[in-house]
């Protein structure tokens, strides 16, 4: 089974994609995870943002990034470094939009998502899992919840667990933003699947929407086993 999780930032997909993965006993593909990891390799080769869009794949391999099997998940490296726990940094967060919206990326990252999925028993989150990567994804999810919830859950994500008033504005304008790019660039932009199923967050705790998921995936392979006994 494929299970595609999309939504916008702050929506909670990585968490949950994780929660539900550990769950099922699947391995969690966080492709954000990916462009992530390409910003901050660009970043530290001090490649300006405006030349991005200039990528091609030879200058993407040459940034030396790749992904290896973890347990439930994969560790994410730079010229051999391990960098994981390192691209959910504000700068990071800041230009990653950049940096998914180059053509040359996401093309190089299709084929690669595709075939770590290829195995099968995956969760997999971004803004285009259910939509271009796993078209044919067995189960597709897509979160959603209001500004003020998201931004709070980013902020917690950072370590800022009681923010100011001015602080929690400030983030929404920055998810508001990120929205915009993401929705607007004219490749894979965020959008919903036709078949998905959306998944309000925002009065949900974090256990209450790990479990709609885990369900609805439970229902989905118990149909799948029912049809084929008939």
């Amino acid at each position: 089974m494929i299970i595609a999780i999309d939504g916008p930032a702050g929506s909670g997909k990585s968490s949950t994609a994780r929660a539900v993965a550990k769950q099922l006993g699947f391995r969690h593909l966080d492709s954000g995870a990916f462009y992530r990891t390409l910003t901050l390799a660009a970043l530290q080769r001090a490649i300006p943002v405006e030349e991005w869009n200039h990528l091609d794949a030879r200058a993407l391999d040459a940034l030396e990034v790749s992904a290896e099997n973890a347990r439930q998940g994969l560790v994410f490296r730079i010229a051999g470094d391990d960098v994981t726990n390192q691209i959910r940094a504000p700068e990071v967060n800041a230009h990653v939009s950049q940096m998914a919206a180059v053509p040359a990326v996401r093309e190089w990252l299709l084929e690669r998502l595709r075939a770590i999925g290829g195995s099968g028993n995956v969760v997999s989150d971004g803004r285009d899992i259910g939509t271009v990567v796993f078209p044919h994804a067995d189960l597709k999810i897509f979160l959603v919840a209001d500004p003020t919830t998201r931004a709070r859950r980013r902020l917690a994500e950072h370590g800022n667990r009681h923010p100011s008033d001015a602080e929690i504005s400030q983030e929404v304008d920055r998810l508001l933003r990120r929205d915009h790019l993401d929705s607007q660039r004219a490749t894979a932009p965020l959008k919903q699947a036709s078949d998905a199923v959306v998944l309000d967050t925002t009065d949900h705790t974090f256990e209450e929407q790990v479990e709609r998921i885990v369900a609805l995936a439970r229902a989905r392979d118990q149909r799948v086993r029912d049809q084929d006994r008939n």
